[in-house]
């Protein structure tokens, strides 16, 4: 049983804390983080700001929410942001399993963080892939969200596809004659041991460096870009389930089940569009989902490739900040 100075002194430090947490300035922004185990995976997240919810998904498949830092931070003075590492990727663990890599799986596994961090209803932004993962969401759990960003993104493989065979083809023909050759030589178990599981280094630079790039940066390309962190950085396993084994420039993964179009018109939430005019996500795709959800927004960031929050950071933050305002 607690002494009556054990019950006082509980009572004097909760009204320290109350006091401390009431007096807090309000530039100061502490942040939270720890792991969701959601069916067997342990999701890592990183909360921090003040304000309603909003759940950030990143891109790859196989990244982690650090290539979205530090541009996406200011968001924190208007909105609690919650970051997330998608099962297999970044800070989250690994599932001995690959075929457990899958959109539905990610799904529920933001379900998961939702519920534990007791957020209600929640804004969701995804990049890239993440965007696609965030519209499964929406399918899925629309009643669970306020609004709906889709960041750079697809809805349809097929149209990935298309756009991904447009930007080969726009090549140096002897730089697309060489990654012609690497891929159908086979793009893994090549080098050193511990080189096999990855891209050769020259099929990554030809890919991510000279086919890429010019669709990833416009206005402000990244002076630390390279090509070769990628292809360090990269969760593999995750990225060969989903995207695939034959290159760059063909998705015949798992993400092949992308097909949502047909369902778009199912979604009601509040929605927002951003895509650069210059995006590997081709910004006709962005034009053809804001057409088929009914009263969406789109912005077409200028001089802004893939990175649209690097290259454009400004009209970036202020389009999603007056969008989740209202």
């Amino acid at each position: 049983m607690r002494t009556l100075h054990t019950v006082f002194l509980l009572i004097l430090t909760a009204s320290f804390l109350c006091a401390a947490q009431t007096s807090a300035p309000s530039n100061l922004y502490p942040m939270q983080e720890g792991f969701v185990d959601s069916h067997g995976a342990l999701i890592y997240y990183k909360s921090v700001g003040h304000g309603a919810p909003l759940m950030i998904v990143h891109g790859g498949p196989g990244a982690s929410h650090d290539y979205l830092l530090p541009y996406l931070l200011p968001l924190m003075r208007t909105s609690r942001l919650i970051f997330i590492d998608e099962r297999g990727s970044g800070r989250s663990s690994k599932l001995e399993d690959t075929k457990q890599y899958t959109i539905a799986n990610m799904v529920e596994d933001i379900e998961m963080v939702r519920q534990a961090l007791g957020l209600g209803k929640i804004s969701l932004l995804g990049h890239s892939y993440g965007g696609a993962l965030a519209q499964a969401y929406a399918l899925k759990y629309q009643k669970n969200l306020s609004h709906l960003i889709l960041g750079s993104t697809f809805s349809s493989t097929r149209e990935l596809n298309e756009a991904l065979a447009k930007m080969k083809a726009e090549m140096d023909p002897k730089d697309r004659e060489r990654v012609n050759a690497l891929e159908s030589a086979g793009l893994f178990g090549k080098g050193e041991q511990w080189e096999r599981g990855r891209y050769p280094e020259e099929y990554a630079k030809l890919a991510w460096g000279k086919g890429y790039f010019p669709y990833i940066y416009q206005a402000r390309p990244d002076p630390n870009n390279d090509p070769l962190a990628s292809n360090t950085g990269t969760a593999w396993d995750v990225y060969r389930e989903m995207w695939g084994s034959h290159g760059e420039f063909v998705v015949d993964g798992n993400l092949t089940e992308v097909e949502y179009l047909d369902q778009l018109s199912q979604i009601k939430v509040p929605t927002l569009m951003i895509v650069g005019d210059h995006d590997e996500s081709d910004p006709k795709m962005s034009r053809e989902m804001h057409e088929k959800i009914a009263g969406s927004q789109l912005v077409i960031l200028p001089s802004s490739g893939h990175m649209t929050f690097v290259d454009q950071p400004e009209q970036f933050l202020k389009a999603v900040r007056d969008f989740v305002a209202h």
